[in-house]
């Protein structure tokens, strides 16, 4: 991690968290001022551990609990949402490339729509469900070496990379000159992760090994020459982090309160524009 080490310099405390999917153990996640960005410390050696368990529900398609049956019906309206993005931009060939593809479900979208898919996801069990999909996933984005994609997501992938820096510069040696990177990731400068502070469900130790800003995401990618071309929000995003935070709180699920407190903060991003998600859009300059 010899690139990311002054990410982790004079880092100061912000808050201390609860792994509450996997472990219950706590946190620190600390401030580094310079990038505007949140750190969880320290890196867990065995980290794929913390990704172990069926409540993780990207790595798999269970409807089981009402938070599944939730999760499936709010990724069913951003599946179109997301096709219909990356349909809006001018390609070349329709080349995309998803990072942390989970079970398929957004590359088989995109396939019907005779984009050609390609995808990286680490979790074996992951991959399965994909591949029963006929979606074939790749564990590791160095399996590509001499690919160009006109489009490249990573839809709440960025902040599970231990390797920062070296990851982003990857992505941009994998983007054809004109293409779009398009990152979609938790912002804790939103109304509801300021609400719920260490309770808040976006932070997710540690599996979220960072924490962004609109400003370290604009620093970070100009680091490799590249500048984020639109930012637009993830208004859904609001209403599902707050109901788990209200079950972290309260170790009680309140779906009307949290669809209070979702509402309050897409209000109040009206104005600030720090929506609980953000997708950012981003092109070399």
């Amino acid at each position: 991690m010899e690139n990311e080490k002054e990410l982790y310099k004079n880092l100061v405390p912000f808050l201390n968290c609860k792994d509450h999917t996997v472990s219950g153990e706590f946190f620190e996640v600390m401030k580094n001022e310079e990038y505007e960005m949140l750190v969880t410390s320290p890196v867990p050696s065995d980290l794929d551990s913390y990704y172990k368990s069926d409540n993780y529900i990207s790595h798999t398609d269970s409807k089981k609990s009402f938070i599944d049956k939730i999760y499936q019906i709010v990724k069913s309206y951003t599946l179109k949402r997301k096709l219909s993005l990356i349909n809006s931009f001018e390609t070349e060939e329709k080349q995309l490339l998803d990072i942390g593809a989970g079970t398929g479900d957004f590359l088989k979208t995109c396939k019907k729509k005779n984009w050609k898919v390609f995808g990286v996801e680490p979790n074996p069990s992951a991959r399965n469900i994909a591949l029963k999909k006929g979606i074939d996933l790749k564990e590791n984005i160095s399996d590509f070496t001499n690919e160009k994609f006109d489009v490249i997501t990573l839809w709440h992938v960025l902040e599970h990379m231990e390797n920062l820096k070296t990851t982003i510069k990857k992505l941009k040696s994998l983007l054809k000159p004109k293409g779009r990177i398009v990152v979609a990731v938790p912002n804790y400068k939103s109304c509801d992760a300021n609400f719920y502070k260490e309770h808040w469900a976006a932070f997710d130790v540690p599996r979220h090994l960072w924490h962004f800003s609109q400003f370290s995401i604009h620093k970070l990618f100009s680091e490799v020459e590249m500048i984020v071309d639109e930012t637009l929000p993830m208004k859904f995003d609001s209403f599902y982090v707050a109901l788990l935070s209200e079950k972290y709180k309260t170790g009680k699920l309140k779906p009307f309160l949290a669809l209070h407190r979702g509402f309050a903060s897409n209000l109040n991003a009206r104005t600030s524009s720090e929506y609980s998600s953000l997708i950012y859009i981003i092109k070399n300059y």
